[in-house]
């Protein structure tokens, strides 16, 4: 993504190397303005774009898996425990007052 003026066919291919790899930001973040308005202007771009997308999904779709949140809620839970246990141990101790008798 050197090139300071890539036309559409360039802009396609970086596009579609970033939809690959996962870093369509980095790919929008390259643009320059006159770039950025070419794609504005170019039906050509989008229909390739969806173009892109597809053959991906079609590629790629049953490599795709679902992440698994289940280490995700156990840490969750394991810092709510140390959170409730620290928050009891802190909490002030009730001393017991002797009252201090008055008759000497």
């Amino acid at each position: 993504m050197a090139n300071e003026h890539r036309d559409i066919q360039d802009l396609v291919m970086d596009y579609a190397g970033a939809l690959r790899d996962g870093c369509i930001s980095d790919f929008l973040k390259s643009l320059t303005r006159t770039e950025a308005a070419t794609l504005h202007a170019s039906r050509e771009l989008s229909e390739a774009v969806e173009m892109v997308r597809l053959l991906n999904v079609t590629s790629f779709g049953d490599k795709a898996v679902a992440p698994n949140v289940g280490l995700f809620t156990a840490r969750v839970d394991a810092r709510i425990g140390a959170r409730l246990k620290h928050a009891n141990l802190a909490s002030p101790v009730q001393r017991t007052l002797h009252a201090r008798s008055t008759e000497q």
